[in-house]
């Protein structure tokens, strides 16, 4: 399994707190069956974003962890106007490696009425938005009809491993549900902090998926289509 969305990156926004941590978080994710982790960390008002600087504390988790766990970059982009308009004048500086998929977050407070046009932009220098957890945005959860115009313009659906198992109470999993049902999630991943309470455990929400879409399907979610994102290529299954 690939796990598209993590924050595993020590001691950088409000995930993994020290070196160990992250350790420990891979050896989760390994154990669960996860091959591939993308470090994900945020890019809002409070967290800073430092392309560098994070690849280089990647590397530093590289070689703590050793060849059980391939690691990429990437970034829980924050869908602001600033940001919108730094990734548009810098397309890979987010994206997930050096591929043309953006982890995309969106507020729980506001969300711009034109913003299906904002992604059709986004799509149209060749990035590929994904949206990250509309499940447990309170604006989303409302409208979740709104997501699918999202998809229309090209953009894919992450959903959260721990909101299609329960986790993260019955309306975010009600939501995951409808998605799942719709044919509108591509991949799910675990958004972990920590190794234990937000853990990097995708086996249990593929479980889970399987009584709704089938077993093909719910490995698609966690298996081939996620390798595809972080390998740059094509959908396989959409």
């Amino acid at each position: 399994m690939v796990d598209i969305h993590s924050h595993i990156l020590p001691l950088v926004d409000d995930g993994s707190k020290s070196l160990e941590m992250s350790v420990e978080m891979a050896r989760v994710a390994a154990a669960d069956g996860i091959t591939h982790m993308v470090a994900s960390p945020h890019c809002n008002d409070e967290y800073p974003y430092d392309r560098q600087a994070h690849m280089d504390r990647l590397q530093v988790l590289r070689e703590a962890v050793g060849p059980s766990m391939k690691f990429s970059l990437g970034c829980d982009f924050h869908f602001s106007y600033d940001n919108v308009q730094d990734v548009m004048r810098h397309p890979h500086k987010y994206t997930i490696g050096n591929t043309p998929y953006l982890l995309a977050e969106f507020s729980d407070f506001s969300i711009a009425p034109n913003m299906k046009f904002t992604l059709s932009q986004v799509c149209s220098i060749g990035l590929t938005p994904i949206i990250t957890h509309p499940e447990r945005n309170r604006i989303l959860q409302k409208q979740p009809e709104i997501i699918l115009q999202w998809i229309d313009v090209g953009c894919l659906v992450q959903v959260t491993a721990g909101a299609v198992t329960g986790v993260w109470g019955s309306l975010p999993k009600k939501v995951a549900e409808w998605l799942l049902k719709k044919g509108a999630v591509h991949v799910i991943a675990s958004d972990a902090h920590d190794p234990s309470r937000r853990a990097p455990i995708l086996s249990q929400a593929r479980e889970a998926a399987a009584a709704i879409v089938g077993d093909e399907d719910a490995r698609i979610l966690v298996d081939d289509n996620p390798q595809a994102i972080v390998l740059g290529e094509p959908m396989p299954y959409i």
